[in-house]
């Protein structure tokens, strides 16, 4: 008779799991490449509901979530998917290479979707207004 506990098999299943999260956390954000501008923002807190991203990128497409999405019909999707949430925000990712008159065109349509609360994503670490280098308190 063995009086030991074999924790081999908890420990395959254990590593197992690890390896399948370190590969799905990737995938759980949005998944459109853009190059965002750096800022001295401090995050805004998490909300209830999964936000909506709205991403233009360097070439100017526009993607809604995931889904590249014409110009023309953003507005009419827009206005569809608020109608159906509890929430009127929406953000913005933007590639820093993006001409500003293409984000306001696009601040435009979703103002004119329903979305009054819009919040600009950027990376942090950016410059101040000082032109110093952001400190991050320490």
């Amino acid at each position: 008779m063995m009086a030991e506990i074999n924790i081999t098999p908890m420990v395959d299943v254990m590593l197992v799991l690890l390896i399948i999260f370190m590969v799905a956390a990737p995938l759980l954000t949005v998944g459109v490449p853009v190059e965002l501008p750096k800022t001295a923002a401090t995050p805004l807190p998490a909300a209830d509901e999964e936000p909506l991203a709205i991403t233009i990128s360097a070439d100017g497409t526009i993607a809604l979530m995931e889904t590249e999405i014409g110009r023309d019909e953003l507005v009419a999707k827009l206005r569809a998917i608020a109608a159906e949430r509890n929430d009127d925000k929406v953000f913005l990712r933007a590639d820093g290479k993006v001409p500003y008159a293409v984000v306001a065109q696009v601040m435009g349509a979703l103002n004119a979707g329903g979305f009054s609360n819009i919040g600009l994503v950027t990376d942090t670490g950016g410059p101040t207004m000082t032109g110093e280098p952001a400190t991050d308190g320490r």
